[in-house]
């Protein structure tokens, strides 16, 4: 008699075992696999081998031995599922079923986005990049800009002095004197960079932040110059139907002065729209021809005009943020909504 049959029934009877020994949920269901299948009294490989005497006698050392291999087979998966169904994270509550945590990417910080982005529009508009040192001294952070050292925000209670006339940059308008210096015009360019105040830690304020500088000099070039310049950056950063306003303001090294205002349209996900109220992103004007005449250049011959924004509060007009200090908590759930 062929050993046939009841091997092909020993194959399924492993295939179908083995199957229910890995798909078994909890340590209740397993059990119950192993009872069904190993259990001595009524177990289906048990019966199995105690039938071994009814066979006949060429087929039963095959049939035995095909037997037991599936019984080793289940039972080292039966354990195997013990190890991982009573393991750490199952005593600690976790659910297996879960996904794993997608690789983390990281990306640039929110406000080094809205440097490049402003950077970038800037460049196509003919600007080129300037850099000075963050450590300056007093000639170039006030006197050079027409601000005399009995102004307030010369003191030290506004200003991080170091030694002597050195002291940590307060602005990035140091960048414009150093620029005109080292270059005959004309000058078109921007600076971001790191500047240093005395200011409380709060939600709109920070000792250190970033501040771009804009400043372009050049023969004629008028406030209409400088108002389409602007203007055209808002349209480009904030989209089309970006309005700005100019407001009289007063800084010592521009003449007229101007705070910038923008008034942006908002899309919602349904097609509608809204307009924000006005939002000051700048302080800007025309350069003061004390400081031209400062940088060694004819204020009868050159003219120029000159902005200072900060990113940072670029970035949170941008997201909706309505605290600074998010910015710089480090909290990697808050920046990676921002990650690229």
């Amino acid at each position: 008699m062929s050993d046939s049959k009841p091997i092909e029934a020993l194959n399924a009877l492993e295939a179908e075992a083995l199957a229910a020994a890995e798909s078994a949920p909890d340590a209740e269901a397993l059990e119950a696999v192993r009872v069904t299948y190993l259990g001595r009294s009524e177990g289906r490989i048990s019966v199995i081998l105690r039938g071994l005497g009814q066979l006949p006698a060429e087929d039963r050392p095959a049939v035995g031995q095909r037997a037991n291999q599936v019984k080793a087979a289940l039972a080292a998966v039966l354990e195997a599922r013990a190890g991982a169904l009573s393991g750490p994270a199952v005593e600690s509550g976790l659910d297996l079923t879960m996904p794993g945590r997608p690789r983390w990417q990281g990306g640039l910080h929110p406000i080094t986005q809205a440097i490049d982005e402003i950077w970038h529009i800037f460049r196509d508009l003919g600007f080129a990049r300037a850099r000075g040192p963050e450590a300056d001294t007093e000639w170039y952070n006030f006197e050079a800009l027409n601000t005399p050292l009995d102004h307030p925000a010369a003191d030290e209670q506004d200003t991080l002095y170091l030694v002597d006339s050195v002291l940590l940059r307060s602005h990035t308008s140091p960048v414009q004197m150093r620029t005109m210096e080292a270059n005959e015009p004309p000058i078109r360019i921007i600076a971001p960079g790191w500047v240093y105040r005395r200011d409380t830690y709060d939600a709109t304020h920070t000792p250190a932040f970033m501040q771009i500088e804009g400043l372009v000099i050049d023969e004629d070039i008028t406030f209409i110059d400088f108002k389409a310049t602007l203007a055209e950056f808002a349209r480009r950063y904030w989209g089309p139907d970006t309005q700005i306003r100019f407001r009289p303001s007063f800084f010592p090294f521009t003449e007229p002065s101007a705070e910038v205002d923008v008034k942006r349209v908002i899309r919602r996900p349904d097609g509608t729209q809204y307009e924000t109220d006005w939002l000051e992103i700048m302080g800007s004007g025309m350069v003061d021809p004390n400081v031209i005449a400062n940088a060694g250049y004819d204020p009868e011959r050159y003219t120029g005009w000159a902005f200072g924004m900060g990113p940072g509060r670029i970035a949170m007009l941008k997201h909706g943020v309505d605290d600074l200090r998010t910015f710089f908590e480090n909290d990697v759930r808050f920046l990676g909504q921002f990650a690229q």
